[in-house]
């Protein structure tokens, strides 16, 4: 979840509309446009058909297209980037990955939805079939826009940090690597729920039961990664969370999103700790269980470190040889 929103950032080029393919998904989702804007960014408009409502998608093209590129999917937290809290405005994601060589897509909806299939209409978050759509809706419609190599991975963080590793479980196969940025890999135990519930019910104002029904009921064991972390062999997987601690210079002045306002450091040391500690259990008890089973894992369990974006912005950074090992290049 956001602790330090800003505002949003707005392309300063004017759209260049282009034909979007004319591919459409097995159940009939679709490109409906295509805008250029400037530093290779591209900004689609994708009808998802399990949700029937049409999602913005942003997509950083690499830095060399000439050839066949593999497909970063980087997803935003707990907002879905509805809302300040984004890649694209709190970070240097941009500039980092602009030498990449790998398209960068990221969804531009979602808040509050754990990025999963909903079993249900919400009377606040309305339809959700996240899962559809980013293991079986976007990916061959990208495929079909730009030239990809067919190799792709999924990097989130916070509550999406969750949901691309159940992403992963629910399709072996289809995405090499995993990175989860400060997410709690637990769901099902009352830990793990009452995460769960304080993003969608206290932050996103839904109700839980309509995502997985009753919290003592099978969706929530099988959204677990946790109980689940056997179907995560085979997939290249990076962890990581902070301590919970305050550490330079993330959490000084220094850090230009604190914009030098005492109260939004105290935020962000007190309740972004508090919801670090959490996570942090989360991951460690993730990590132990794959250590058991004989899969491997790159976990980084930071000394210092809570949920803000200063340290997520390291996370992707720190990552990086990670994920570029994954996507082969």
């Amino acid at each position: 979840m956001a602790i330090l929103p800003t505002a949003l950032m707005t392309p300063v080029a004017s759209a260049e509309e282009l034909p979007a393919a004319t591919t459409q998904s097995s159940n009939g989702s679709r490109i409906e446009s295509v805008n250029t804007l400037e530093n290779r960014q591209v900004q689609l408009q994708v009808y998802s058909a399990s949700m029937n409502r049409t999602i913005p998608v942003t997509v950083q093209k690499p830095a060399d297209d000439s050839v066949s590129r593999p497909v970063l999917y980087l997803l935003n937290g707990a907002g879905g980037g509805e809302d300040a809290a984004s890649w694209q405005s709190q970070t240097d994601a941009e500039a980092f990955l602009s030498d990449k060589n790998a398209y960068i897509v990221t969804p531009q909806k979602g808040k509050w939805s754990y990025y999963t299939d909903w079993l249900q209409d919400d009377p606040k978050l309305g339809s959700n079939k996240w899962s559809t759509f980013l293991g079986e809706e976007l990916p061959p419609l990208i495929d079909a826009q730009f030239d990809t190599n067919g190799r792709q991975s999924l990097a989130a963080l916070s509550m999406t940090g969750t949901s691309v590793l159940n992403i992963a479980i629910k399709y072996p196969g289809k995405f090499t690597g995993v990175a989860a940025y400060s997410g709690c890999a637990q769901t099902s135990d009352p830990i793990g729920q009452q995460f769960v519930k304080l993003v969608v019910e206290t932050y996103g104002g839904g109700n839980v039961e309509n995502m997985w029904g009753p919290l003592d009921g099978p969706v929530w064991r099988e959204n677990d990664p946790l109980l689940n972390a056997e179907k995560l062999r085979g997939t290249q997987i990076y962890m990581s969370t902070g301590s919970g601690l305050p550490g330079a210079p993330n959490d000084t002045f220094a850090n230009p999103r604190l914009k030098n306002d005492p109260a939004t450091l105290a935020n962000q040391v007190i309740v972004g700790g508090g919801i670090e500690v959490a996570t942090n259990f989360c991951t460690s008890n993730l990590a132990k269980r794959l250590d058991q089973l004989g899969i491997p894992a790159t976990v980084d369990f930071r000394p210092v470190g809570n949920h803000s974006w200063g340290y997520w912005q390291d996370d992707l950074h720190n990552s990086w040889p990670f994920l570029a090992g994954s996507l082969g290049i």
